[in-house]
């Protein structure tokens, strides 16, 4: 059940940020503001390395006020979610 959960944890919001992506406008909304101009490549390295702090940033972005009030709050927990997510596998390790 465990080993379900973590699966899941890992899976989840790659599975969900991929279906936002697929079936709705929202990521080229929330990275076409970018300055750099890559439409494709931004979103694709927050599915691999920041899923959690992507999601969120895609789900509280609004076109004409971009990330403001709770949302920063929001995209805030999806860094805590990565970066934990990280140090929990890092903790885990075994290096002996």
């Amino acid at each position: 059940m465990c080993c379900l959960l973590a699966c899941s944890a890992v899976v989840g919001p790659r599975l969900v940020f991929l279906l936002v992506w697929i079936f709705g406008d929202r990521v080229t909304v929330a990275f076409a503001a970018d300055p750099f101009d890559g439409l494709f490549w931004w979103p694709l390295l927050g599915l691999f390395f920041a899923p959690w702090t992507s999601l969120m940033y895609v789900l509280v972005y609004a076109p004409i006020g971009g990330v403001s009030g709770f949302g920063v709050f929001l995209v805030g927990l999806g860094i805590l979610a990565d970066l934990g997510s990280y140090a929990g596998g890092l903790r885990s390790a075994d290096y002996r």
